[in-house]
């Protein structure tokens, strides 16, 4: 016998984190690549290392905002028969090819000063200067557009450690600038390149992770599994649980699914309520599929006698 609790069988567009900061988003790429011309242009004007790795590494972000914000439109799209989730996950992948981009920019820019660490060139340290206070502007303009979507949405998340990258970067421009300025000695510049380089590595790497976690649909970081199952085995006729999951479709969207054995047929109903009202109200999990058996047809093979779900 089967029993189902308000599931509907709808296909709505799926509204992620990400897509309620998307004007933001494109104002962050408006500013980005407007300025990325510019800090090319300069970084081979100069001939600064740093104003170049900086640039590199904006042209990286506006491609990683561009990249981003497909990845919202996807996402935004309803699902369909051979796609049930939709392309929310479109956000994960973007995620991951800023990642994996931007660990290669890391590694050319640290071999590029190394090169330059050994064969120092010349550097006009007051143009490579006012570049960098300019790029510094827009950076933080572009993080302040983007600071609010980055706790939601691990796709923004990528997108803000991008612009904070530059940021700090730009800063790294203008100490390196005012050291070639002030005593002419130009291999600061690659040191400064250099430090742009590693500073990125971390930070991407942590995002490159999250976002493998997600695509091998581990446990939400922020769910405690173990109390998540005995808050389920606390409830009011619950005997025992089995094939408990808890994954992440993307940012902002989790999933659970899991069987409960109980002994009372009648209170079926009222068990299957109970424990979708406590993954949404304890845990923040809306999308749940919960399954309940009969204990005493729980060894048998049998289908299922009771499931409910909720999306």
């Amino acid at each position: 016998m089967g029993l189902g609790l308000g599931h509907s069988h709808a296909a709505p567009t799926t509204q992620t984190a990400a897509g309620r900061h998307k004007g933001r988003l494109v104002m962050a790429l408006a500013l980005t690549a407007s300025f990325m011309l510019a800090e090319v242009i300069g970084g081979l004007w100069t001939g600064s290392l740093a104003l170049l790795a900086d640039a590199a590494h904006m042209l990286t972000d506006a491609g990683g905002l561009a990249l981003a914000l497909i990845a919202i439109n996807f996402a935004e799209r309803p699902a369909t028969p051979q796609k049930t989730y939709g392309y929310a996950r479109m956000e994960v992948l973007s995620a991951l090819t800023n990642a994996v981009v931007l660990l290669l920019l890391a590694i050319y820019i640290l071999f590029e000063a190394y090169e330059r660490f050994a064969s120092p060139s010349g550097i006009l340290g007051t143009p490579m200067l006012v570049v960098a206070v300019i790029g510094l502007v827009v950076n933080l303009i572009s993080m302040r557009l983007l600071a609010a979507g980055s706790t939601e949405s691990l796709n923004m998340k990528g997108a803000y450690l991008e612009v904070m990258g530059d940021m700090l970067g730009s800063l790294g421009v203008i100490v390196a600038a005012l050291v070639v300025m002030l005593t002419g000695w130009t291999q600061a510049d690659a040191i400064i390149g250099a430090g742009i380089g590693l500073f990125i590595v971390p930070r991407t790497w942590n995002l490159l992770k999250q976002a493998v976690h997600i695509l091998m649909e581990g446990t939400p970081p922020e769910v405690d599994l173990s109390l998540l199952e005995s808050r389920l085995l606390a409830l009011d006729g619950v005997e025992a649980a089995h094939s408990l999951h808890v994954w992440t479709i993307t940012s902002g969207l989790d999933a659970m699914s899991c069987h409960l054995i109980a002994e009372d047929e009648t209170r079926f109903r009222e068990i299957l309520q109970a424990a979708h009202d406590m993954m949404r109200d304890e845990f923040g999990i809306k999308k749940t599929t919960i399954q309940i058996e009969h204990r005493g047809l729980h060894a048998a093979p049998v289908g299922p006698e009771t499931s409910g779900e909720r999306g």
